[in-house]
């Protein structure tokens, strides 16, 4: 099933697009992104294909980054009102780590809040997109303007890690916008900040308010057996960076026996071992398509006991070696550099849209 993103993310998009010399219309039309219900889902590739696109037309890499930080809290749709009524920063990024958090299935968010420092980590699921690098930089964008509006005048992160390599743009820059220095070809995408932050209140409130608060958290909380693989497969991703993902230990989170989730996993046509080794998969064509990691380094990030156990795997999936894949995947880049430098790019952008 193909993921998508919540409308809401092209909010405010024609007015940033003028301002780096674009012509949106045009660009929307390109990606076949013309007409977009905010209330409705947009369709992930294709808004990641507006973002690389913009990127490469206006010249400017950080493009992803700086629409998120003028996108804001608009962008993640129905993070808007949570984040008026949440009661503290950790409730609010709770709720932002539940399945349904309300900006689209593309992106999924972990927080470790008792980890030190504290991380919230997000990605971009989708392992078939070539490149995310300005999708996950305009998240970073979102997320650094949530977590000011939270924290006010007590954020202040103590690191960013990014996964893809950084090449192209300046250290500076990003130290300039986000006030921290991103470690790049990282395991994962997260802010690190002092846990202390999640215990912050964020505004006084009245019994009824957060009556509501509760109620959100516990519908949020509340997986359907059928949304049960998926949600497994989300706890898979989260636990992956960190070492070996069992089956008790997926089961310890979801406080239930092991034989318990087995057997309703059957029920759902599937199995630990198979959602890991889809999980696997993803993973994997996810960061040799983000990242520089070496591929010993990889295997051992899923959880292979040697590297050849993941090559046999590699080539199960994919049909090559992942070193051919990856010398395909090269190719496949020049190819699409090339073709950029061939057609150009308009020098009159029109107005933006009203």
């Amino acid at each position: 099933m193909a993921s998508s993103i919540r409308g809401t993310a092209l909010l405010g998009f024609d007015e940033f697009a003028f301002t780096q010399g674009l012509d949106a219309r045009a660009l929307l039309a390109d990606v076949s992104l013309a007409a977009v219900d905010p209330d409705g889902p947009l369709d992930t590739r294709r808004f990641n294909d507006l973002l690389e696109l913009c990127a490469q037309r206006s010249g400017n890499p950080l493009f992803g980054l700086e629409f998120g930080l003028q996108h804001g809290l608009r962008g993640l749709g129905k993070l808007g009102p949570l984040a008026g009524n949440a009661s503290t920063v950790g409730e609010l990024l709770e709720a932002l780590s539940q399945p349904n958090h309300g900006y689209g299935s593309a992106v999924e968010f972990h927080l470790e809040r008792h980890a030190d420092p504290a991380r919230l980590s997000f990605q971009v699921i989708d392992a078939d997109i070539p490149r995310v690098r300005q999708a996950v930089e305009l998240v970073v964008g979102m997320t650094a303007q949530l977590m000011q509006h939270l924290g006010k005048q007590h954020w202040h992160p103590s690191g960013l890690l990014l996964r893809h390599t950084g090449g192209g743009v300046d250290l500076a820059a990003y130290r300039r916008l986000l006030g921290v220095t991103p470690r790049f070809a990282s395991l994962e995408n997260a802010w690190l900040f002092d846990p202390a932050l999640l215990g912050l209140r964020l505004v006084e409130r009245d019994e009824r308010t957060t009556q509501w608060m509760r109620q959100l958290q516990e519908e949020l909380s509340d997986i359907e057996l059928h949304e049960l693989p998926a949600y497994v497969q989300k706890l898979i991703r989260g636990r992956m960076p960190h070492g070996r993902v069992t089956l008790e230990q997926i089961a310890t989170d979801l406080t239930i026996s092991p034989r318990t989730l087995q057997r309703y996993l059957m029920t759902e046509g599937t199995s630990f071992q198979a959602l890991l080794d889809d999980t696997r998969q993803a993973l994997a064509t996810r960061f040799m398509r983000d990242s520089a990691i070496s591929l010993t380094r990889l295997a051992e990030l899923l959880g292979y006991a040697q590297l050849g156990a993941f090559s046999r795997a590699f080539s199960r999936w994919h049909g090559v070696s992942p070193q051919q894949w990856k010398r395909q995947l090269q190719r496949e880049s020049l190819s699409r550099s090339t073709l950029a430098r061939q057609e150009g790019q308009s020098t009159e952008p029109s107005p933006p849209c009203r």
